[in-house]
């Protein structure tokens, strides 16, 4: 596609900081224009306007303002929004936050360019979120599944293994009978060298990178550009979706980093701060990058996000958190308590919760049991929480027999159902079967959440065989 802009370039640049430029005397600017700023030795920046008026106008300058001499500094303005590139070549590919390539491969070569800030979504064309995505981990598909189009946020905190746990949904996540149809983005922003090359390590060795597209900011990358990246991936995203009609899963790691870019931003541009000084349009701004996600009506592809949130002091009031909690349909927490106990992935069930769940599981899309299973696991291990905390003050040993089994039933499911190894992948028969084998360590009078049906289907010593033997003793 040609390139039309204005031939003009200014050296009207009064200021640098912050990753931000300061213009004057330049008209007809608007706001969200793609720039190039070029120093003396011809190399470029790219950045986009964030405020314009007669005064000033305001740039966002993507890889950082650092050297930057204004005496030697050019700006051209571009008269388009900031647009990316996209083809059906981009899967298995690695960019940068502004879809630079990062993997020593050319540029996607495409005659169509994507605004990267997304077209707004009529909510009236907006089809509801059903059907079932398997990750392959039990706490997940079993008690907080996710559907086609949901935004489920995973709630970390410092030093728990949110990236581990990402990549391995990553490597495992599939639409039973559709994998083809099946493509993900992978956007990490802020990550260590490490960890950039642990994630394209792990899907490589697993075979996945081929359906993968990464975007990658590490951390001694300009954190300007983790404000475009979100965008750019969910532009990509949208890509694969509405115009390849693939089922596309976004995840996003580590969202509190874009959050500190956008408080440094918005310091250095003025805004007034809100809470622990994040700016007040933190809310809105979360928001118009999650409910890009989701399905849209005659439309075959859906996108559906899991973004990573770290919890700073494991404060889940803490804005971020908060906030996400507002936009998105339920959270999966990680457990700090698990962890330390070597419990892997340490999601912690009584605070996870994913609000539409009910729409992607049950007979036609997993097992008809499943609805009262996950509700019956949750009341029996709400339940052993008690007997714990009880066994805590009074000592185990003063437990009737019904608590002690309980209590083993406690440690059976952390242990087995919620930790798994981080190569297994559990199909939700799999997880489901693990499920019923664990309630069979409670006595099947105690479980009032499933029906007589599923007892004496799945149960190992259901209701009837129980009555038959009461009967028995009773005759003697």
């Amino acid at each position: 596609m040609s390139e039309h802009y204005r031939r003009e370039e200014y050296r009207l640049a009064s200021a640098a900081r912050g990753g931000l430029l300061y213009m004057q005397g330049v008209g007809n600017v608007a706001f969200g224009d793609r720039v190039q700023i070029r120093n003396r030795n011809g190399q470029l920046r790219n950045g986009q306007v964030i405020r314009s008026s007669p005064d000033v106008v305001l740039i966002q300058v993507f890889e950082g303002t650092d050297n930057l001499n204004l005496e030697d500094t050019w700006v051209r303005f571009l008269d388009r929004p900031f647009e990316i590139a996209l083809s059906p070549d981009v899967l298995g590919r690695v960019f940068n936050g502004i879809g630079e390539p990062r993997d020593e491969r050319p540029p996607l070569v495409s005659r169509q360019r994507w605004n990267v800030n997304g077209a707004p979504t009529n909510p009236a064309a907006r089809a509801y979120p059903r059907e079932f995505i398997q990750t392959g981990i039990s706490a997940i598909d079993g008690l907080n599944s996710l559907v086609r189009g949901q935004k489920l946020p995973i709630f970390s905190g410092s030093g728990l293994p949110h990236n581990r746990l990402a990549a391995q949904i990553v490597r495992q996540a599939q639409l039973p009978g559709e994998e083809s149809r099946f493509a993900i983005v992978f956007a990490a922003m802020g990550v260590s060298y490490a960890d950039a090359r642990y994630f394209h390590t792990q899907f490589e060795q697993s075979g996945v990178l081929g359906r993968v597209v990464m975007f990658i900011n590490r951390a001694d990358d300009p954190p300007i550009e983790r404000l475009i990246l979100p965008r750019t991936a969910l532009t990509a995203a949208e890509y694969l979706a509405y115009e390849m009609d693939m089922h596309v899963l976004v995840v996003m790691t580590d969202m509190i980093h874009y959050a500190e870019a956008l408080r440094e931003v918005a310091t250095a541009k003025g805004d007034v701060p809100a809470r622990k000084g994040y700016p007040g349009y933190l809310y809105s701004d979360l928001a118009e990058l999650y409910e890009r996600a989701g399905r849209i009506r005659n439309r075959a592809g859906s996108i559906t996000l899991l973004p990573v949130v770290s919890m700073p002091s494991d404060d889940i009031t803490h804005p971020i958190p908060d906030l996400t909690g507002y936009i998105t349909e339920g959270q999966i927490v990680l457990s700090r308590e698990l962890h330390n106990q070597g419990v892997y992935p340490p999601i912690n069930i009584s605070p996870s919760l994913s609000r539409l769940m009910k729409d992607g599981i049950g007979k036609n899309d997993t097992r008809d049991d499943h609805p009262r299973v996950a509700s019956q696991l949750y009341a029996v291990y709400a339940r052993a929480l008690e007997v714990r905390n009880l066994a805590s003050i009074i000592g185990p040993e003063e437990l009737s027999e019904l608590d002690q089994e309980y209590l083993h039933f406690a440690e059976q499911f952390e242990q087995r159902f919620i930790g798994q190894g981080e190569e297994q992948s559990r199909s939700i028969i799999e997880t489901l079967d693990l499920a019923w084998e664990l309630l069979s360590l409670l006595p099947a009078d105690s479980l009032n959440r499933v029906s007589d049906a599923d007892l004496d289907k799945y149960h190992h010593w259901s209701r009837s065989s129980q009555n038959q033997a009461r009967t028995a003793q009773e005759g003697e």
